[in-house]
């Protein structure tokens, strides 16, 4: 199966604060608020949606191609992505610009804080041609530019393809008439409780017309797992255990490159959202977003451990 996953490339500034943003922020004050946070430090890492996806579904075997933009900074980000077997020939490389850049900080309550600088996510992709039917096609839209979600989801509702839509946190940018239709038609809609909601008050929709214009709707709720919801027939998956909890940056990533995997093997969606939670499980553990290592063997011995048998 041919795997597009249209979203971002980033570099991630991921920063630790050793306190909790709760206690610095004053309710009263909100209004005008103005808070610093010393933070432990800073690294770098390889991010963006579509990078960190394509990058554990590369772990999990598959080539996906990545739909996105980057600019003039990119090449170490393309060594990398080469170096890990994925390919580069739908990234379009802007001049002038920087690719984009996140800035993350985490606090000991692994409530977070991000800052995001789009670069060249301002400027549109190239999105590839979905005429040829000679290989099943499955696509992820995921939050980048704004464009190129609304252009592939109308490019895949024309070809019959099947598309996952997941706004994450590009909501912001939306206007309601423009998301309701971007969404329409999907096979199925990802985003955690806050990020629904949020969709919902900006859609004016309630979730009866939300199951009117996708099959699938599925909501992380992190530790607690995840919600399968078929036309409001609704299902919790329970998250498998995390070994040691070092950095949820990139868990919801990870989380939605299992269900690729899974539908790459025609499984059925609570098996999906299984694999989901086990390749969640791996970016928990490991510090940024494409630092964590598997094999598809240790993979489905976790997977097994968990949920019960997998083919592998």
């Amino acid at each position: 199966m041919r795997t597009f996953i249209s979203g971002s490339l980033a570099y991630d500034r991921i920063m630790d604060f050793p306190g909790r943003f709760a206690d610095h922020i004053l309710p009263h004050k909100i209004h005008v608020l103005n808070v610093c946070f010393n933070i432990n430090g800073l690294v770098e890492k390889f991010g963006g949606t579509a990078g960190n996806i394509a990058y554990t579904l590369g772990l999990l075997g598959e080539i996906p191609f990545i739909v996105a933009t980057a600019g003039d900074d990119f090449g170490r980000y393309r060594e990398w992505i080469l170096s890990h077997g994925l390919s580069d020939r739908w990234v379009r490389q802007i001049p002038g610009v920087l690719t984009a850049g996140a800035y993350i900080t985490t606090d000991l309550d692994d409530n977070q804080i991000t800052a995001f600088n789009p670069g060249a996510m301002a400027y549109e992709a190239e999105l590839p041609p979905l005429d040829d039917s000679s290989k099943p096609v499955q696509i992820l839209i995921g939050p980048g530019n704004k464009l190129d979600m609304m252009g592939f989801a109308a490019r895949a509702r024309e070809a019959g393809v099947p598309f996952i839509f997941d706004p994450g946190q590009s909501l912001n940018i939306w206007q309601g008439a423009e998301i309701r239709e971007a969404v329409r038609g999907a096979l199925a809609f990802i985003s955690n409780e806050y990020e629904l909601s949020q969709f919902l008050q900006l859609t004016g929709w309630n979730m009866n017309t939300l199951y009117r214009n996708v099959e699938i709707v599925v909501t992380t709720r992190g530790p607690e797992g995840v919600i399968l919801d078929q036309k409001g027939e609704k299902l919790l998956i329970p998250a498998a255990p995390v070994r040691e909890v070092l950095d949820p940056t990139g868990a919801g990533d990870a989380f939605r490159a299992g269900i690729l995997k899974g539908r790459s093997m025609g499984l059925d969606w609570d098996m999906c959202c299984q694999l989901g939670t086990v390749a969640a499980t791996y970016a928990v553990e490991n510090y940024g977003t494409q630092e964590h290592r598997l094999d598809w063997q240790t993979f489905c011995q976790r997977y097994n451990d968990n949920y019960g048998p997998l083919i592998c």
